[in-house]
């Protein structure tokens, strides 16, 4: 359960965004102090499951054969062949936009070197190599598991941004996924609290409002 005070804050977010047209989002900005960045090693890059969601759409494409490509085609939003693969390493703007309109990809393990050799120069800066699928995997699973998911990543600059949900959800739900992923970043930080100097919670076009 969220922290009374990050409720709060994300209650004032969301009372404090003027309407707008359109379904914003929820989103979290991170800044980081006492922590060298230019160390890979000290960077944050993972994903966390929400547990309330990320009340958006999940784009989450798969690469893979057979059965598994069967059962992930009634949750996945795309999925790619082999041969698919390899016409995608002939088209880099093609491969572009499915990278910049994907949220995740999944491969089966035995596709992973070709989607590393036709791919890896897309997906790699991107942060979107795909997580590998092994042969006693529930592809279902895996794929649902990813559409509660948001990805945090630092790169080397002290601020970064991630998604925490979206304006029709509750302040106590959106506060509980927020809890999560500060609860992360405090077991993963290397001075846990301390590398954190401050954070704001905000709508797509909302004020940003302070988290305690």
């Amino acid at each position: 359960m969220a922290d009374q005070e990050i409720e709060n804050a994300v209650s004032r977010a969301l009372e404090d965004s003027p309407a707008r047209n359109f379904r914003e989002t929820v989103d979290l900005a991170i800044n980081l102090r006492d922590i060298d960045l230019d160390d890979p090693s000290n960077r944050v890059d993972q994903d966390v499951v929400l547990p309330s969601g990320t009340g958006q759409e999940t784009q989450i494409v798969v690469f893979a054969e057979g059965e598994t490509a069967l059962r992930a085609e009634d949750v996945a939003e795309e999925v790619l062949s082999s041969d698919d693969l390899a016409d995608l390493g002939d088209n880099d703007n093609e491969a572009k936009d499915l990278a910049d309109e994907t949220d995740f990809f999944l491969a089966e393990e035995s596709l992973m070197q070709d989607i590393g050799r036709y791919l890896g120069t897309v997906l790699g800066p991107r942060g979107k190599m795909p997580d590998p699928i092994a042969p006693d995997d529930d592809v279902v699973e895996m794929v649902e598991r990813l559409k509660n998911s948001v990805t945090i990543r630092s790169g080397d600059r002290r601020t970064f941004h991630t998604r925490v949900g979206a304006e029709d959800m509750s302040a106590e739900d959106i506060g509980d996924n927020i809890d999560v992923i500060l609860r992360r970043l405090h077991a993963d930080l290397e001075k846990g609290p301390l590398n954190i100097d401050t954070i704001y919670v905000k709508t797509t076009m909302g004020p940003a409002v302070e988290v305690a």
